[in-house]
């Protein structure tokens, strides 16, 4: 084993135990000399000053999560489309038809949805 590479690494060692003695100690000394002064008023949840009320039935419409999952799985679809076009725009072709089949299977996806009335908004 070559004795840079040893030396690096006792270098990142030494650091990394620097940095969990200062994060022990950081929170040993709040620990220590935070004021402690527990209440029932303390311990209740905080909804921005409102009092928390009992727990209530309610009725969750599961539309807007749908629409949500949609938008987060063609909107990161999407994403990768960008990153593509500049690496691949003077590339095989073979790549871009590959790309093709990947935006015809989020169509597919889209039209599916469409079909099925997920995307109607009653």
């Amino acid at each position: 084993m070559p004795e840079d590479f040893v030396v690096n690494w006792a270098a990142v060692l030494i650091v990394g135990g620097v940095g969990v003695a200062a994060i022990l100690g950081m929170f040993m000394t709040s620990r220590l000399i935070a004021p402690k002064r527990p209440s029932a008023q303390k311990d209740l949840p905080y909804e921005c000053g409102i009092e928390p009320e009992p727990y209530r039935w309610s009725q969750i419409n599961i539309r807007y999560y749908v629409f949500a999952i949609l938008f987060l799985i063609f909107d990161v679809e999407a994403v990768f489309l960008f990153p593509w076009a500049l690496v691949f725009l003077d590339t095989i072709p073979a790549v871009f038809y590959e790309m093709l089949i990947f935006i015809g299977i989020l169509l597919f996806g889209v039209l599916y949805g469409w079909r099925k009335g997920v995307l109607q908004w009653r």
